[in-house]
């Protein structure tokens, strides 16, 4: 696991020992940003379910100016500081552990509005996308806001979430890429 591009391209990334976690692979996470839009001028992203943080420090090596990483796993919060740490971005980054629901309630009282959304929680856990919600009704994301969904293929997204339509589906094995959009 690497940057795949921008400021820290090149730079390699621990991931968890286990299956805890299910990182997402190189090919995919250059597919997906491809896709979002190669580079970014600022905005937050919010890495939900963070791993060991490669999408959220993708997005920083891109362009994004801050990145909120939620993970629970003590363990992988543990490689996703020293990634943080690795790439430079200590300063550009939030990083919590605790559970998505709590660290979502905690979101929800913050003046802040997140532009790249990121969820990959666990493939069996279908609640878990509910938090996308939570997120749009409490009026957290950006209009321009870009939601990420990475699931199994045997979960079915809803077509949108709020006023967040489901703009493009893209297959990688038995992984799936979901991406929302405003309409």
């Amino acid at each position: 696991m690497r940057v795949v591009a921008g400021e820290r391209k090149g730079i390699p990334l621990r991931a968890i020992a286990g299956t805890t976690t299910r990182p997402t692979t190189d090919k995919v996470k250059e597919a997906l940003f491809n896709i979002i839009g190669p580079f970014f001028e600022g905005g937050i992203a919010l890495d939900l379910f963070a791993g060991s943080g490669g999408l959220g420090i993708e997005a920083l090596s891109r362009g994004a100016e801050k990145a909120i990483f939620i993970e629970k796993d003590r363990r992988a919060v543990q490689v996703l500081k020293e990634n943080i740490k690795k790439c430079r971005y200590e300063e550009f980054s939030e990083v919590y552990c605790t559970d998505a629901s709590r660290a979502v309630k905690a979101l929800l009282k913050r003046d802040i509005q997140i532009d790249y959304l990121f969820v990959d929680p666990p493939y069996k856990k279908l609640e878990y996308y509910d938090y996308i919600s939570f997120l749009v009704e409490g009026g957290k994301l950006a209009d321009d806001a870009i939601i990420v969904c990475e699931h199994s293929t045997e979960v079915q997204l809803p077509d949108a979430y709020g006023r967040y339509s489901c703009i493009r589906d893209e297959t990688y094995g038995n992984t799936i890429i979901s991406i929302y959009r405003m309409n």
